[in-house]
């Protein structure tokens, strides 16, 4: 069977994905010691390569050691060994295709246990009603202290691809420290990175200049961008639309569009606010209005798992059709469909009435299929949320003595 899912894409910077199928990022909170990539994930990065998908995404990987989601999560910076990094690389592009390494800064989503700092655009923390003390207080970054951190991310996306990646991706979605700024309901400053949209994006377009003069002209470079927040006042539709404009003189291959944050988890399928259900076919509306648009390609992640939509998206506009669930559920599901074939089970659905454990648990299933198939295994669907969810916490409670213990060495070190 042809389709245009299965046909060649050649980006701006002269980078070709082999098709239009990428496994999106999904943060797997699986760094060994140091922080680092180590043969868990490259055992993961060769088994999604094998499966078809033209472009692999990688989970975040954090440009500031001090500043991270989670206690498992991958550091690349400056002090950062490079072999790791060449290996998973290596594995990723294992059966033909592309990787990406998708970087990122926490911002204020960092949690109240962890060591390090938590930052903002200003001293607003994380609203999630009852469970809003699980996360640490931000302070308002200073200026000397934004500048760094733009370099933070220059410096990463350098040693990206001096490890052998085809690309990185800006996050500026999901509520993370470039989102944050872009948010009018978080960023409340009143200087040049505050007040207007063109302000609230100067970050963003700073970083995206920093890491496009850093690497080599035809490095892909893409900008992961919520195409809304999902909460009243927030980030919207129309702000991305003029985001995107403002990407395009910059170098830029890729938008990949997505939406929400831990306030209002939509990437999860999960909006804080009920009367987004009606808004959330996982973002293809929003996304389909974009494109009319958009001067750039854009990649659409949420929710997709069956050929029949991936090629509804294709269809509307959209360059690149991007999965995560579903390839941590069916790591083949590319070849899949280019026999005819579809994914066999699903996730069990979380139905909590709790909205930010539901999320919660829903990615600790997602994890724990990533740490199964990491290992040779099988997928098991069926996990219950819950027994995922204790998993995820046991290893997270090991992840951070870890952590703690190699943060203060790396700084009693410098």
């Amino acid at each position: 069977m042809t389709s245009e899912l299965f046909t060649p894409l050649t980006l701006r910077s002269g980078h070709i994905l082999g098709n239009r199928i990428a496994k999106a990022a999904m943060e797997e909170n699986m760094a060994g010691d140091g922080q680092l990539p180590d043969e868990e994930l490259f055992g993961l990065y060769r088994r999604w390569a094998a499966g078809g998908a033209g472009l692999l995404i990688t989970g975040n990987v954090m440009v500031h050691a001090e500043a991270l989601t989670g206690p498992g999560g991958v550091v690349l910076d400056a002090a950062a060994p490079l072999e790791p990094f060449t290996a998973w690389a290596e594995a990723g592009k294992s059966g033909g295709g592309a990787i990406w390494m998708q970087i990122n800064h926490p911002g204020r989503q960092v949690g109240s246990d962890m060591p390090g700092v938590v930052w903002g655009p200003s001293a607003v923390g994380v609203d999630v009603g009852k469970h809003s003390s699980r996360f640490g207080k931000p302070v308002a970054m200073t200026p000397e202290q934004i500048q760094a951190t733009v370099a933070r991310y220059a410096v990463t996306a350098r040693r990206a691809e001096q490890a052998g990646f085809d690309g990185v991706e800006v996050h500026a979605a999901h509520g993370y420290l470039l989102s944050q700024f872009l948010s009018p309901l978080v960023n409340k400053r009143t200087d040049q990175w505050g007040g207007s949209l063109e302000n609230r994006a100067r970050m963003l377009l700073d970083v995206v200049r920093a890491v496009r003069a850093a690497v080599s002209p035809g490095f892909a470079v893409a900008v992961k961008l919520n195409s809304a927040d999902f909460q009243r006042g927030g980030f919207d539709a129309d702000d991305a639309r003029q985001v995107i404009a403002m990407l395009a003189p910059l170098g830029v291959d890729l938008v990949e569009l997505s939406g929400g944050s831990y306030e209002s988890p939509a990437m999860s399928g999960r909006p804080a606010d009920a009367r987004t259900q009606a808004r959330e076919a996982y973002f293809l509306d929003l996304a389909e209005d974009l494109v009319r648009t958009s001067p750039l390609p854009l990649m659409l992640t949420g929710g997709i798992t069956r050929r029949r939509t991936a090629e509804r998206v294709l269809d509307g506009g959209v360059a690149i059709v991007g999965m995560g669930t579903a390839l941590a559920v069916t790591p083949d599901l590319p070849d899949r469909w280019r026999q005819g074939r579809e994914a066999g089970e699903r996730l069990r659905p979380v139905t909590w009435s709790d909205k930010v454990l539901a999320s919660a648990a829903g990615m600790a299933q997602v994890r724990h299929q990533m740490r199964r198939i990491a290992r040779g295994s099988r997928p098991t669907p069926r996990t219950h949320p819950a027994f995922a969810l204790v998993s995820e916490q046991r290893k997270q409670r090991r992840a951070l003595r870890r952590y703690r213990a190699w943060l203060s060495a790396s700084q009693g070190a410098a």
